[in-house]
C-alpha cells in the first residue's frame, strides 16, 4: 500500500473495530425512530400518491444516519488523534495534505454509506419503498458522505477537545439534519418556514436522495444535485486548506 491508501485503511479499520458503537448503534437509532414515528403517524400524514408515510420516512432515516455518521468519523478521529497525542506520528510522514484528505473523506464515505445501507435493510421489514432512480439515490448518498466527511475534517481541526467537537454536531449539524425534511414534507410548511428550508443544504441532499426512491421531489432533483456538488466543492476546498496550513495540529 502506498502512504494514503494505508491511512485509508487504518481509518477504515478504527470504526470497524468498534462497529457496535459506530454502525450498530447509529442503526438502532433510526430502527427507534421508524417505530416511534410510523407508528404514531401512519394513518394521519400523506405526503406522496400510493406512498405510505412509514415508507416515506426510511430513505430520510437512512441518509440522515448517512450524513451524521460521515461527519462523526473524520472529526472524533481528527480530535482523538490530538488528545492522544499520536497526531505527531502522522505529520512525521511525507504525506501531503491531499493524502489527508482523501483518506479522512474516504474512510468518511465509507463509513456513511454502510450505515445508511443498514438502515435501508433493517427498515424493509416495515415497508419497501420503491427505487425509481437508484443512481440518483447513489449519487446524493456519496455526496453528501463526501460533504459532511470534510466537514468533519474542518470541524477535527478546529475543535481541540471532544466538548468543542460534540457542540459543532449537536448545535450545527444534528438541528439542519432534523429541519431538512425528514420526517415531512417542506410543502407541509407554512410559506415562512418554507423559505427557511430551501436556505439549509441538507434539505437539497435528502430530497434528491429521496428523489432517488419514488421519483419525486419537492424540489427539482438538478436543483438539488447543483447545490449539493458545490457546497462539496466549496467544503472539501476549505478542509485541504487547512490541512496545507496545518490549522491547529502545527506549532
Amino acid at each position: 500500500m502506498t502512504g494514503w491508501q494505508m491511512l485509508l485503511y487504518k481509518e477504515v479499520l478504527r470504526f470497524l473495530r468498534v462497529a457496535a458503537q459506530t454502525i450498530t448503534g447509529p442503526i438502532l437509532t433510526a430502527l427507534l425512530y421508524l417505530l416511534v414515528f410510523g407508528q404514531a403517524l401512519e394513518s394521519h400524514v400523506k405526503v406522496y400518491d400510493n406512498v405510505s408515510y412509514t415508507a416515506f420516512l426510511i430513505p430520510g432515516l437512512a441518509m440522515m444516519s448517512l450524513l451524521q455518521n460521515a461527519f462523526a468519523n473524520s472529526s472524533s478521529s481528527l480530535v482523538a488523534s490530538k488528545v492522544m497525542g499520536n497526531l505527531v506520528f502522522l505529520l512525521l510522514t511525507p504525506l501531503s495534505a491531499w493524502h489527508w484528505f482523501v483518506a479522512y473523506v474516504g474512510a468518511a464515505i465509507v463509513r456513511g454509506l454502510v450505515v445508511g445501507l443498514g438502515v435501508l435493510a433493517v427498515s424493509l421489514v416495515f415497508a419497501l419503498p420503491p427505487l425509481a432512480q437508484p443512481l440518483w439515490a447513489l449519487l446524493f448518498a456519496v455526496l453528501g458522505a463526501a460533504l459532511m466527511g470534510a466537514l468533519g475534517v474542518v470541524a477535527g481541526l478546529w475543535s481541540e477537545k471532544f466538548e468543542q467537537m460534540a457542540a459543532f454536531q449537536n448545535f450545527a449539524v444534528m438541528p439542519m439534519t432534523f429541519l431538512s425534511g425528514v420526517f415531512y414534507s417542506i410543502n407541509s410548511l407554512p410559506p415562512f418556514w418554507q423559505t427557511v428550508s430551501h436556505f439549509n443544504p441538507f434539505f437539497y441532499m435528502i430530497d434528491g436522495f429521496r428523489y432517488g426512491f419514488f421519483g419525486v421531489s419537492d424540489v427539482s432533483p438538478w436543483l438539488s444535485l447543483g447545490i449539493v456538488s458545490a457546497a462539496t466543492v466549496g467544503v472539501g476546498l476549505w478542509a485541504l486548506l487547512l490541512l496545507r496550513m496545518g490549522y491547529k495540529i502545527r506549532s
